[in-house]
Parts: structure tokens; sequence; C-alpha cells
């Protein structure tokens, strides 16, 4: 629990003072719950846990939502194609929290964004009957949408949805091709940054007392005869022969909340004799970003392909396009895009484009591989994205599967299992529970007009402000007003201040410049340039507070820089084997060979017993 005269906002800080502190808890107490993970479901347990006043230690081997949880499509949506599925109870746990999180838990990063649903068919008579089917059996899926999220009340957090003529569809969105679309259905679903949401969720489980450390890896559980009682951990911002490396974290309860990686967790049990019961499979998501520019629209699209669906969604001064959706058995650390994964984006895009894109539009591009429970499905697309909790072993708790959406409710089910085990009765109060930068928000975007003239700033720097902090934006305004210097913008990407910056260094967690780069801003797949152009500025401003001389600071860059090549090159390859070996010719920043490792050696990942 956090010192009661000390803030939340204070208490939630991320700094580097803070990981310091952190590492020495997590060295010298034992912990009511240790969570490994710090993706969207781990910050999420661990948000849970403290708020029912566990002792909570949360370690995650890179950075927060370096992972899944920062490659997403971006949306925060029940899954309108579950309902084709029937998994009617998955669509409405879905809305609900999409509810929650717009209205209540974080309506700073999550807000409305409109999506058409196009109507193919021609526009003749005889075409008449297809076309009312189509527009009936589409219109009924939506309705049900809407209705699942609750048709009426304040707390549904979207707009309902709207029948669109073919006039009306071309006019909401002139970029599509006039012949290929009968009219449109409108519905709305949630849009978030996935990485600043989950960084806010771990800044929230530290103002509650959580010990919160980023770069720590585990490598090893403890046990005492056939209970966990704490894990093996690995600093790796520590010299590798240093004595404090490696360190030994105990708890009573130890939570695994690391998707993909969840497979690690059973080579850890192997010594044992113990199958954990759990299989997760890796589907890998490709995602294309382009600028504004090249699509006239003022609404996402959602198309049906052969094998999934594909969004198009606005981003700002972007579009992002994605997903795929393949089998990836790869590295699971820095999964590549192919050639190929691009052409078949842009190949699905372009039959409603009415502009072809080429891949000289393309800005960006990202990976992320999604966690799906292992089944007897030919296609990870079939997989059903509910989630699982299991107890191998007495002290270990695993969950996997699920979906972004629903990381709360993930949390609350393996928190409910660990609270149980220890004694405690005090249910979940997350779904009560804003994060960091929600209390107030609406009476502060309200006065944003307001608060731009009393700093001195453009009205739209405060919205960008707003949108990304919440009412934690006094926190950047104030280091602004201490430093005007701050207020510029970032080198190579204007819509960013160099306050943000400095503010990830000081108070998010961010150690590296890649974490800046790709994570705190989205500066890597906005920018034509991969932040290339940033990353001297980004260097300079980070290094002010983490303490980097200029051999430091040049590294830094030098490694982003070989990170941006070979991502580059990953891309010009025809298929998954060749682009995953051009990925991996970058190093990882954080300079640990293990994520290749314990892929391919699961010895390298061992138990230990005391």
């Amino acid at each position: 629990m956090r010192e009661p005269s000390v803030s939340r906002t204070t208490a939630g800080q991320l700094s580097p003072e803070r990981r310091a502190t952190d590492l020495r808890r997590l060295r010298s107490e034992r912990f009511d719950v240790l969570v490994i993970g710090g993706g969207v479901t781990g910050a999420g347990a661990a948000l849970d846990a403290a708020s029912r006043g566990l002792k909570v230690a949360l370690v995650e081997a890179r950075d927060h939502a370096a992972g899944t949880s920062s490659r997403s499509s971006k949306l925060i949506h029940g899954g309108l194609r579950y309902l084709e599925q029937l998994e009617f109870h998955l669509v409405h746990e879905a809305l609900t929290e999409r509810g929650l999180l717009a209205t209540r838990l974080a309506p700073h990063l999550v807000r409305p964004v409109p999506i058409l649903i196009p109507l193919p068919g021609g526009r003749g008579v005889r075409d008449l009957p297809g076309r009312l089917f189509r527009r009936a059996y589409y219109g009924a899926g939506v309705a049900a949408y809407d209705a699942f999220a609750g048709v009426f009340g304040g707390g549904r957090g979207m707009p309902l949805h709207r029948h669109l003529t073919h006039e009306g569809t071309r006019r909401v969105f002139p970029s599509l091709k006039a012949d290929a679309v009968a009219g449109a259905i409108r519905y709305y679903d949630g849009q978030v940054d996935d990485a600043r949401l989950v960084v806010t969720l771990a800044r929230t489980a530290a103002s509650l007392g959580a010990t919160v450390v980023t770069s720590a890896r585990a490598v090893g559980l403890i046990r005492q005869a056939r209970e966990v009682t704490g894990v093996r951990v690995r600093d790796l911002e520590a010299p590798a022969d240093s004595p404090d490396a490696e360190f030994e974290v105990h708890a009573r309860t130890v939570i695994a909340a690391t998707g993909v990686w969840s497979d690690d967790m059973s080579r850890m049990l192997n010594d044992v004799g113990l199958r954990p019961g759990i299989r997760v499979r890796a589907s890998k998501g490709v995602h294309l970003v382009v600028p504004r520019s090249a699509i006239t629209g003022e609404a996402g699209l959602i198309l049906r392909t052969p094998s999934s669906v594909l969004f198009v969604i606005p981003w700002g001064g972007h579009w992002i396009i994605g997903t795929t959706d393949t089998d990836w058995r790869l590295d699971r650390s820095h999964p590549a895009a192919s050639a190929r994964d691009i052409e078949y984006l842009l190949e699905q895009v372009n039959t409603v484009l009415d502009r072809p894109l080429t891949t000289a539009d393309i800005e960006g591009v990202y990976a992320g591989l999604r966690p799906l429970l292992a089944g007897e499905a030919d296609s990870t697309s079939k997989l059903s994205r509910e989630h699982a909790v299991f107890e191998p072993m007495l002290g270990l708790l695993l969950v996997a599967g699920g979906k972004y959406t629903t990381y709360r409710v993930m949390a609350a089910d393996v928190v409910d299992r660990a609270a149980h085990r220890l004694g405690a009765v005090r249910p979940s109060r997350t779904a009560d529970l804003p994060l960091l930068g929600a209390d107030g928000y609406p009476a502060m975007w309200r006065d944003r007009a307001d608060l731009a003239r009393r700093h001195g700033m453009p009205v739209g720097v405060i919205e960008h402000l707003l949108e990304r902090y919440g009412t934690l934006t006094r926190d950047l305004l104030a280091l602004i007003d201490a430093d005007p210097l701050l207020a510029s913008p970032l080198a190579g990407a204007p819509e960013y201040l160099a306050a943000e910056v400095t503010y990830a260094a000081r108070a998010e967690g961010a150690l590296h410049l890649e974490d800046v780069l790709t994570r705190r801003t989205r500066i890597s797949f906005e920018t034509a340039h991969r932040g290339l152009e940033s990353a001297g500025h980004a260097a300079e401003l980070m290094g002010a507070v983490l303490g980097w001389d200029e051999g430091t600071r040049a590294r830094e860059v030098e490694h982003y820089r070989s990170r941006v090549e070979a991502e580059r090159q990953s891309q010009l390859m025809p298929d998954d084997a060749t682009a995953d070996a051009a990925r991996l010719g970058a190093s990882d920043v954080r300079g640990f060979a293990a994520d290749r490792g314990a892929d391919d050696d699961p010895a390298e990942v061992s138990s230990s017993s005391r």
C-alpha cells in the first residue's frame, strides 16, 4: 500500500529512482502476489490484486506492452464477427468492458470511432433481392451488437448504429469504389492507444503500492517441495558479471500472464514432470499505416476477407489497415512482417478503393502475435478468444488466451483464484476504479480552451495531451512551465512535444530510446522515417533524465537504427522464414540472448528447489 501522505499521481510515477527502490523491494520483501508479464493482462492483474489490498510485485522482461499489447488494431471492441460464430457470451462480456473503459475507467484513452460495413451488390432491379437480404442480414447483426452493449443508458459509451444509402455511404467515404457498394451500415466501437493503456494500468497499480520493474526477466521458479514460492529474476539493466544481476523474489502466489510465452512456463515445470494443461498458439497479425491523405473518408471500414476480416481505421493523421491471421512458430519477441503479408493486405483493401494503394503509400508496418488457446481448428482465425486460468502447481497460476478488450475480466479471474488461496475475501474493485488520468477528465476536456489560454498554447496541443494523458496533462504542463524549451516539437515528429519524451523517462518507466519511439509515442510507425529523424533529439531528452553520457546516447541511437533497418529488410523478404532471419539481424537493446535462447533451448529456463 502507498503512504497516505503521498498522492496517487506521485505514487504512480515510474521514475528511475522508483525503479531502484522497487528493485530493492524485490530482493528483500515477500509478496502476496508476484505477476510475471507486463502486457495488458499482467498489468491488469497487478492492478486488481493491489486494489484488493494485497502486497503485489510485477516483473517484465522488456518494457510495458513490448509484445502483443502494443501491436493490436487499436480497437476496444466486442468482436462483431464472433456473433456469426455464436459466441454471444464473449461478445456481451467484451461490450460490457468497452462501456466501462469508455465511460468510467479510461475515457481519456478510449473513445468512439465510426466504422462502416459496406454492403456489396449491384444497383439494378435484378439485384434488389440480394441487396435487401444483405442489408437485413448485416443489419440484424449490428442491431444485436448494439443490444448486447445495452441500447439505452450512458454506460454503453458509443452511439447507436445507422443505415446509409449508396449516396450517403459515398459522402462519408468518398474513396469507396462507386460500383463496389450498394450502401453501408455505420456502427461504433472504441479506439485506444494500446501501449498507453498498458502503461497507465501499470502506473495505476504502482499508485496503489505495487512494485513494478521492467527489464527484469523471470529465469526460473523457486520451489519448496511441490509448491512454488517465488521466481529467480535477472536484472537486464545490471552488468552481466554483477553479483546483483540475478536474485530471488519470494511470493505466496505467482501469476504468469505471459501471453505467447506461456509455453515457457511449461518448460520451467518439465523437471518435476508436470504438464500445465494449457497450450497457446501464436497467430501473427500484420498492420500497415498509410497517411490520411491516401484515403478520403470520415469513418473506418470493416471488410470480409477469405480468411478473416480486415479493418481500415482512422488513426489521427493516418489510417491503420489490418490484419492478417496466420500461424507463427518463429521468434516470438520480434515477429516479422514479410512482403507476402504486405501484398495480401494491399490486395484486400484495394478491392474497394477507387485509388489503389501501393507500397509507396506505406509509412509504417507493425506485426504482433495473438495468444490463442490451442484447439483442434486448422486455422488460427477459428480458435476461440476465450481465456483460461490453470494452477499446474501449488502457488503458480497461469492465465492465457482472451482478447485485449477483456483484460480486466481475465485479471479478475486469476486474482480471484489467488485471493481464494491466500484467504483474502475482498472482491475485485477494478470495475469502479478509474485509471490515472481519468478522474476529472470530462471537466478538463470541457475547459480545454481556457487551459490553453492560461498556458499560452494552441488548443490543438492541449487536446493532443488530454487524449494521451487525461488529467495527468497537468504534469506535462508543469514540466513546460519549468523549462519552456520542452514545449517545442520533437524533431521529425512535430505532432509530439519534447516534454512527452522527458515525461516518459521521468514518470512512465521508459528506459531505452525504443521504449519512447515505439510505445510511449507511436513515432516508429507513424512516420515514413520510422523514427530515425527523431532518435537523436529523443536520446538527448531521455539522457538528461537517465544520466546518459555521450557514448550511451550514441549506442541507443545506433541500436534503434539497427532495429529499423532490420525491420525494413524483413518487409522485403518473400516469406516468414526469411523475414524472421532478417529481423533477427538486430540485437535487442536490452542485450540479452534469452529471447532467442528460450525458444531454441528449453534448458535456458530452469527451475530451482530450496
